[in-house]
Parts: structure tokens; sequence; C-alpha cells
């Protein structure tokens, strides 16, 4: 391939009047940057710490999660992602074997380090009739059967975390909180590549404090869950763009860039603010390998997409989705909101026969911030458009990021 000489470049380092010989110099140190110019866009550390491609990765999705997407994405050369916090041990180790089956590529399992609320574990009868109070008349409405209060079981993560160790899968991810040292331990000795999430700059100190490989920074337009575990996730509500350079500034592992990312542009604005990949969830929920249903998908598809709200109402913690007559009901002063998991058990009631009738205005439709930027549902059709786009400017954008961060 033929060298490419920036004669801008070369004027601008020659100043005043110069002879021959200073042109010959410029030109030879203006050769030499074009001999050693900068790796493909996609050869960031973050794909090399994962082994994959392509500096991608498919957000968990928690209960939108399906082993085809997982292996899709992987397949294509990013990171599949399977939000198993929802899962007992033995239904993890099943999916964990299903998706294998599907590729042979690195794969992440994702759970939740904090699994329930403070007061979960003693919430009662009462606390439980009176959140019932403010969804039974939907229950009833779509011809459902009223739920009986039943006592707490939780799930441990340690437990969970446990057959992740045993399967050895590639990558262990992870939110709200820090594993146990003795778990990071065991991943290190295994080969497991870790990925904790920060909503601050200071978890995400805690995070490399804690030996965690890669760290996501996830700004509050994302959709679904806040991952916080310092601070209230209320308080810890800072933008992707405010948050990425500040996490790069504070940590030397490899940063991904997370929230309100959905395509090219979200990708090179990313990489622009120190980040050496991207997590991106909405886009793939609206895609048919997701496990969401058809109302949701086409939610996702429509105009009504572009507004969205947070609420604890869908789940008991804070989580970002589209704004319906749902969200408004559960975020009016006074309603009560049972600590998580309980008031997700509770409104999963009411998702059931919602979904059957098609009502979309009484669903949890979890949704990003770029939700409307979200037109393609085929998975692999979204990643081949969005590699063709991205492939023509990150390379300069990665350039400078990289001489960037040597000379600091």
């Amino acid at each position: 391939m033929p060298l490419r000489l920036d004669w801008r470049g070369i004027r601008g380092s020659c100043k005043g009047k110069i002879g021959k010989s200073g042109y010959a110099e410029a030109i030879k140190m203006n050769t030499e940057k074009s001999v050693n110019s900068p790796p493909p866009w996609n050869k960031t550390r973050v794909a090399a710490t994962l082994g994959i491609e392509y500096p991608i990765i498919q957000g968990p999705l928690g209960g939108l999660s399906t082993q085809r997407l997982t292996a899709t994405v992987s397949n294509f050369g990013g990171l599949g992602s399977f939000g198993a916090h929802g899962l007992s041990p033995s239904v993890i180790r099943d999916v964990i074997a299903e998706i294998r089956e599907l590729t042979a590529k690195p794969f992440a399992i994702n759970l939740w380090v904090s699994m329930e609320d403070e007061g979960a574990p003693s919430s009662g009868i009462k606390e439980f009739q009176r959140s019932l109070a403010h969804v039974a008349k939907h229950i009833e409405a779509l011809g459902g059967k009223i739920p009986e209060y039943s006592p707490y079981i939780s799930n441990r993560f340690e437990d969970q975390a446990r057959v992740l160790l045993d399967a050895k899968v590639p990558v262990f991810s992870f939110i709200v909180g820090i594993p146990p040292k003795e778990i990071l331990d065991e991943c290190r000795t295994q080969g497991i590549v870790t990925i904790g999430t920060a909503t601050t700059p200071a978890e995400a100190i805690a995070l490399e404090q804690g030996g965690v490989n890669v760290i996501v920074a996830s700004g509050f337009e994302a959709g679904g869950h806040r991952g916080s575990f310092i601070l209230p996730a209320e308080e810890s509500l800072t933008g992707t763009f405010s948050l990425t350079p500040q996490v790069k500034d504070a940590v030397s592992v490899p940063l991904v860039a997370a929230g309100g990312i959905a395509d090219a542009r979200g990708v090179l604005a990313a990489f622009a603010l120190g980040a050496e990949g991207v997590q991106i969830g909405t886009a793939f929920v609206a895609s048919e390998e997701s496990g969401a249903s058809p109302i949701h998908r086409n939610a996702l598809l429509s105009e009504n997409a572009r507004n969205t709200a947070l609420t604890k109402g869908f789940t008991g913690r804070v989580a970002r989705g589209i704004r319906n007559q749902l969200v408004d009901e559960l975020n009016r002063p006074g309603v009560e909101i049972l600590p998580y998991p309980l008031q997700r058990f509770l409104v999963r009631n009411l998702s059931i026969h919602a979904e059957k009738a098609g009502k979309a205005e009484l669903l949890p439709l979890w949704a990003g911030q770029s939700a409307g930027l979200s037109r393609e549902p085929d998975a692999k059709a979204f990643l081949q458009k969005l590699v063709s786009e991205i492939a023509d400017l990150a390379g300069p954008i990665l350039d400078w990021n990289r001489e960037r961060s040597f000379q600091n």
C-alpha cells in the first residue's frame, strides 16, 4: 500500500523559512508516522482482553436474554451476554451448556452481586397487600387471578457464581457490587475474564482496586436497571457523556461505555470520550432474537420509544423504560413499592395478563433513552451495518485517544 504524505502536517512542522534539508527531515518524520499507523479501530484493549474481533458487547438484558441472541452476537465477533441473575443455579448451568452448543466464541454470563434490597426478607403480607392494591384492578380487568402472598425465598449470588466458576465461562460480568475476593481470585486462576459495572467514578476505582479486568461505565441513559452500589441509584445518575471521560481518567483498566449508544454515532462518541469498547442493550432488545415479546419489540420500533422514564415501580429498583400508563401510575406520590425483588414478582403477575391481552400500556417496556434509534429487527444485520459505518471514522479517534493516554 503506498504511503500517504500529509503535506499540511509537513508544512505545519516547518516554521519559518527552511531549506531543502528541513523539508526532507519533515518528509521523513511524516513517512515514519504513516508506517507506524495505528491498528484498525477494533483492535483495542477491550477486544484483546475479551478475545473478540469487535469491541462491542451486547447488554445482558436480564429476563429478555436468549441463548440465540447471545450466540448470534458472539458468532459475529462481538461479546454476547446472558443475564442470569433471576435464574436458579441449575437453570444457569443448562443455559451455559445451550449457549456452548450454539457458539465456540467467547460469551458472558451476567449476575447481580446484590440480590435483594434491605427489607425484602422481612416484608410481610401487610406490605404485599398495600402494594398489590395498585395493580389488582388491572389484573382483574384483564380476567386474571389476584395473586396471594407467599414468603420470599432468595437466590444466593455465591451459589450462582459457583456455577459460572465450575463451568469456566469465558467472561463473568456483574452489576450492583463487587464479588467477594475469593470469587475474583478464582476467576483469575481459571482464566475467566471479569467485567464490572460502574455508574460513578468512585465505583470504577473500587472495581479496579478489586482486580476487575474490564469496567463498563454505565450512563443514566441506559435502559433497564441502574447498577449502582456505593451511593443510591438516585444519587448516581451521571450521563454517559460526562461519566465516560471521568472514569477514563480515574482508572487504567480497559473501559467500555454504555448508555444511550444505539448506532455508529454513539460508538464514535464513546471512543472520543476515552472508551475502548461499547455495550449496547436496547437496540438488541428490539431484535427478533431477543426474549422480548412482539408487543415490546413493536413499542421499541414506534415513536413512543422516544419518551422514557426512570421508575422503581417495575421491580423495586431504579430502572428505565418507555413511559406508559403503568409507569405513570406506579410513579405517583404515595404509591407503595415493595423492596427488590418482591415488587418484580408482584408486577410480573400483571405483565403475564397484559401481554396476553396486548396491553402495552400496562407492561414494563424496558428501554434506554436512545430507543427511538432502534430500527433493525435482525441482530446480525444490525451488527453488520454498525461495523461498516464505524470502520471509516473510528481509526483517527482511537489514534488520538491512544496518543493522549500515552502523554498522560
